[in-house]
């Protein structure tokens, strides 16, 4: 949602090696998270979420007391990047709109849990379920997105 809380829709255009059905299952295979730009008041800012693919869109979950939704508020167009640290590099990048969704903070949080293999029991689980009707769902919806693949450029060079 924008700043008047509109929702703002977005058409993905697809840039790089993979095809758009390698892309989406890069993203629904690849368990790590997603770094998200942003805008805040003293210029952009990353940090990495938790995401899960869902109908075309990269969802993640946070506090709804985090500062990270007032930036989305008040600038919903961020950057984002899927990938992993270690060869063979690959990934996708690329920029789109943020939507919140305050009413499905709690379930996203749920499919993240699973997703990330938390167990339910843990620690980690029992304290974000404790708070988790103060979750707020991000709907990261692309508009752009670039992927790439070394895999075959670094074969021989590491281990791959």
């Amino acid at each position: 949602m924008n700043a008047t809380g509109n929702r703002v829709e977005t058409v993905m255009k697809l840039m790089g090696v993979w095809s758009d059905n390698e892309a989406r299952n890069y993203l629904e295979q690849a368990i790590i998270p997603i770094r998200l730009a942003v805008q805040n008041k003293r210029g952009p800012l990353a940090l990495s979420l938790w995401f899960i693919p869902i109908e075309g869109a990269l969802w993640c979950a946070t506090s709804g007391s985090a500062r990270l939704i007032d930036y989305l508020r008040a600038e919903p167009r961020c950057g984002f990047e899927v990938a992993a640290d270690q060869p063979p590099y690959r990934g996708v990048r690329g920029q789109g709109v943020a939507n919140l969704h305050p009413k499905d903070g709690a379930s996203i949080l749920l499919r993240l849990l699973d997703r990330y293999g938390i167990a339910p029991g843990s620690p980690l689980a029992r304290n974000l379920l404790l708070r988790s009707d103060q979750e707020i769902a991000i709907a990261i919806e692309p508009a752009t997105m670039t992927s790439w693949d070394f895999t075959v450029r670094m074969k021989g060079a590491v281990d791959v």
